[in-house]
Formats: C-alpha cells, sequence, structure tokens
C-alpha cells in the first residue's frame, strides 16, 4: 500500500489530471471521492495507513466542492480519535482562471490539515515571473502554499497547459522527498532500541551488543523543587470569593 495517498474530487477531469501528475511525480496512489462525495471501499484505510495525503479538489464560488466538502465533514471520525497526527498534507486546486480566488481553497485545506493536527508541505518552488518566462514554465501560477493551475473554461482536460502538468510533478517529487525525510528524523519507538545483553558466561564474551541510539537522549527536565517554610504556607490562604474575579 502506497506511502502517499493523493485523495480529490475532479468534476469535469481537469483535477483528476492534475492529480495524475502529482501522482507519478511522488509515486503515490490515486484515491477519488466520486460524484456523491464518498470515497471507494477501503478508502479510509487506505488514508489511516497513510504517511502523507494530498488534497485536491476544483475552486467552485472561491472554495472547495461540494463533493470534497462532504469528505472533510466525513473525516471527523478520524479527527475524533487523531488518526492522521503529524501526517504529512499538501494540497492543490484549479480554476479556469488564472486567480480565481484559488488561495482561498488552499486555505480551506491548510485549516482541514491542522483540525488533524497534520504537517503541511508548499511548493517549494520559486516562481517564473521575469519577461522571458512562458505560460509553460514550471509554477508560471506562482504559488508557494500549495498547487495552483489554471485551465480555460473552453479546454478539456486533454488541453490542459503542459507547464502545469509539469509543475505537478515536481510538487509530487516535493512531497516524496519531505515524506523520506519525515521517515528518516522519526525516531523508533524505545522498544525497538532495547535489545537484551546476554549474560556472558566464564570465559565468554557477551555475542548481543546494544545498538546505537536512533535519536540523541535528551535530558529529563529539572524537576521543580516545592518551596517549604511559613512563606510557603502563607501563600497556601487565598482570600474568599478569589475564583470570580
Amino acid at each position: 500500500m502506497s506511502k502517499i495517498v493523493i485523495v480529490y474530487h475532479s468534476g469535469y477531469g481537469h483535477t483528476r489530471k492534475i492529480a495524475e501528475a502529482v501522482a507519478e511525480g511522488s509515486g503515490g496512489a490515486l484515491l477519488a471521492i466520486d460524484a456523491e462525495g464518498n470515497l471507494p471501499e477501503g478508502g479510509w484505510e487506505q488514508l489511516a495507513a497513510a504517511s502523507a495525503i494530498v488534497f485536491g479538489s476544483p475552486t467552485y464560488m472561491g472554495s472547495v466542492s461540494w463533493q470534497f466538502k462532504k469528505f472533510a465533514d466525513a473525516s471527523s471520525k478520524a479527527w475524533f480519535t487523531q488518526q492522521w497526527k503529524n501526517k504529512l498534507a499538501a494540497g492543490f486546486t484549479n480554476s479556469a482562471t488564472m486567480n480565481g480566488d484559488k488561495l482561498s481553497t488552499l486555505h480551506y485545506m491548510f485549516t482541514l490539515s491542522q483540525q488533524h493536527s497534520m504537517l503541511w508541505v508548499g511548493t517549494g518552488m520559486m516562481p517564473s515571473n521575469s519577461k522571458a518566462s512562458t505560460r509553460d514554465d514550471v509554477n508560471y501560477v506562482g504559488s508557494f502554499s500549495g498547487l495552483m493551475t489554471a485551465t480555460p473554461s473552453d479546454a478539456s482536460a486533454d488541453e490542459m497547459v503542459a507547464g502545469d502538468i509539469a509543475t505537478a510533478k515536481v510538487f509530487g517529487a516535493r512531497i516524496a522527498d519531505a515524506a523520506a525525510n519525515l521517515v528518516k528524523y522519526v525516531c523508533r519507538p524505545a522498544a525497538a532500541r532495547r535489545v537484551r545483553r546476554a549474560r556472558p558466561g566464564p570465559g565468554t564474551a557477551a555475542t548481543t551488543a546494544r545498538p546505537r541510539r536512533a535519536c540523541p537522549r535528551r535530558p529529563a527536565p529539572p524537576s521543580p523543587q516545592r518551596p517549604s517554610g511559613p512563606r510557603w504556607r502563607r501563600t497556601r490562604t487565598l482570600p474568599a470569593g478569589w475564583m470570580h474575579r
């Protein structure tokens, strides 16, 4: 099962095209939200097993589609148990105009990720904003917080801008790198670090060595010293009605 899951809704195929490019760049698995706002069987389990979840939705009326909103509301069960806590999160959106209030959509996805205590990943790309830049350049739309693409209203999914598809692939690679780095620096559970050392018998040496710890041991915080003496006893006396102040 893939550790990166791209969960998305697409109304006319354009957002699906971007999702496929993100999956190609990240090596992730696609998880489509259907026209009724539901996930396929096993979809929630797939998200629970992922280390990174990428949200995708078209921008309709300045926000996500109602199908994506239904999925987001249904994720409250995972929120209640904090199943997605410390997973990576990212987002992408498509609209017909260059602006189209797409940032509002990305902000919604970011807020959803923070409700789930996730770690947000931006594009990590500099914009193509010089006079020599063309629409086929990477990150021509110039988004940092998440992936934005723009498709003319009369263009089919097969007519999407090549630069946007290329940007989506780079964005996917960025998420894959972030997921790999997260795994690299996460400490192993303490039980996995403990190896019982075999007690050597007479004339023998131990054959089991204790492995190096995955993370440096953190010093224990100093324990607070409780004050003593008459002054401490006097501070315990509180005026009447202090809780109502």
